[in-house]
């Protein structure tokens, strides 16, 4: 099974949410999903978050030990699948999937008997569709667009690059359905775009190579793209992310 793990933020009932999960394992859930019916939590109440609910500088070693600790736990017993892992809210919930309960208290009693300083409860219920993992772990079509963005500008970031001056910003669109093609392009030209290309994918799929003139730092390119992902929705096309070249201060 592959470990290929993802960090982002998201909204959760009002509060901002550090979630952490295995992205990898989506690649092998309908291979293994139906052997591990049952998902199962650890939560712990955090003991200074700061001031977001989230995790702190302080508190952090302590809570990676308990991750660890978890995870050796659940490799010893042999019982499940680690999946993911949030912060919100003052707490921080640790997220399973398992095969079977009968030494789930064998397991908590491994895991945490260092931790007995936090206020911790614990639990599992069954979810044969992996719901927990699909609707609140796993991100949305613009939760990973804001992944992708971030990697993107972190990248430029380690190539030197301030991320604060304007420079020619390349995006793709493909249309499944070219029905909305004109309407489409009459909409990004109105919204500063210049059309360089029209495309084509590997599947034969159609589409547009466009760029503006635009900032490439995070919080610019988050609301590009999200409007970018909106007005491909809305002309039945999808959009298909962004590059740029480093531009040095």
């Amino acid at each position: 099974m592959q470990e290929y793990w993802e960090l982002y933020m998201k909204n959760l009932e009002g509060k901002p949410a550090s979630i952490q999960f295995n992205a990898g394992i989506s690649m092998e859930l309908e291979e293994i999903q139906y052997s591990y019916p049952t998902v199962a939590f650890v939560k712990a109440k955090l003991k200074e978050p700061n001031e977001n609910g989230l995790l702190s500088e302080n508190e952090e070693p302590e809570i990676l030990f308990m991750e660890d600790k978890l995870e050796a736990s659940m490799i010893k017993f042999r019982i499940g699948k680690y999946v993911g892992r949030i912060i919100s809210d003052g707490y921080v919930t640790f997220l399973y999937y398992v095969q079977y309960t009968y030494n789930w208290p064998d397991f908590i009693e491994f895991a945490l008997n260092e931790h007995t300083s936090y206020d911790i409860t614990n639990g599992h219920q069954e979810d044969v569709d992996w719901n927990y993992y699909h609707k609140l772990l796993y991100p949305t079509a613009r939760e990973w667009q804001l992944i992708q963005n971030h990697k993107v500008c972190d990248n430029l970031r380690e190539q030197g690059d301030g991320l604060h001056l304007a420079r020619a910003i390349e995006h793709k669109i493909f249309m499944p359905s070219v029905d909305k093609k004109e309407a489409l392009v009459e909409t990004l030209l109105a919204k500063g775009y210049k059309i360089k290309d029209e495309i084509e994918n590997e599947d034969g799929v159609k589409g547009l190579d466009f760029y503006r003139l635009d900032k490439p730092f995070y919080h610019d390119i988050d609301a590009i793209t999200l409007n970018l992902i909106d007005i491909a929705e809305a002309h039945d096309a999808l959009y298909d992310g962004w590059e740029t070249s480093i531009v040095k201060s």
